[in-house]
């Protein structure tokens, strides 16, 4: 398999930042693994219509195609984007994280940053989804509607259902894990 892709630290200098968080009642390496493993996501989340790998690298990460839904008054508003994805996983130098950077679609240029920090107990989790943007190349409307409508209404309502519905997941994993440790012990 190929290299990672080299994505580099999630730019500071961009116009648009949306950042979506949670405590997770999950180790950090179960929160890691469901969402490092995109191509599972439409299995856990109902709002993902497909996750497909175009290349793979030997992290985890490749060149990503993904859809999802951003439902409007029982309507489903289709979205799609392509990303270089980099995943760096826990117990290394670095700090855990899964990087993204949109090469296609409305949000070319975007990037993404899934960032994990666990507890001192290491039974709760801290996840950081941010996300940052100059704006599709628009001239004169493209910042302001990065910033009014992308951001807010896209990025930020998929972005917190996808985090919410794989903290459930993790947490009910966790739950598992821990009643089949009480009944074994």
């Amino acid at each position: 398999m190929n290299e990672p892709y080299e994505l580099g630290a999630l730019p500071t200098n961009r116009r648009m930042t949306t950042v979506d968080e949670r405590m997770i009642a999950a180790p950090l390496q179960v929160i890691f693994e469901l969402a490092a493993r995109v191509e599972q996501w439409p299995e856990l989340l109902g709002h993902y219509r497909s996750v497909r790998f175009l290349d793979r690298r030997h992290d985890g990460g490749g060149l990503v195609e993904m859809s999802a839904n951003r439902p409007f008054r029982g309507v489903n508003w289709p979205t799609s984007w392509t990303s270089l994805m980099r995943v760096t996983p826990p117990g290394g130098v670095d700090a855990p994280s899964i990087r993204f950077r949109h090469v296609r679609g409305v949000t070319k240029g975007m990037d993404v940053e899934w960032q994990f920090e666990s507890s001192p107990n290491g039974g709760v989790t801290h996840v950081r989804i941010v996300h940052v943007w100059n704006g599709p190349r628009w001239p004169l409307i493209g910042v302001t509607v990065a910033r009014g409508v992308i951001g807010p209404v896209f990025v930020h309502a998929i972005a917190s259902r996808t985090l919410a519905g794989l903290a459930e997941a993790a947490e009910r994993i966790t739950e598992t894990m821990s009643r089949s440790e009480v009944s074994s012990g």
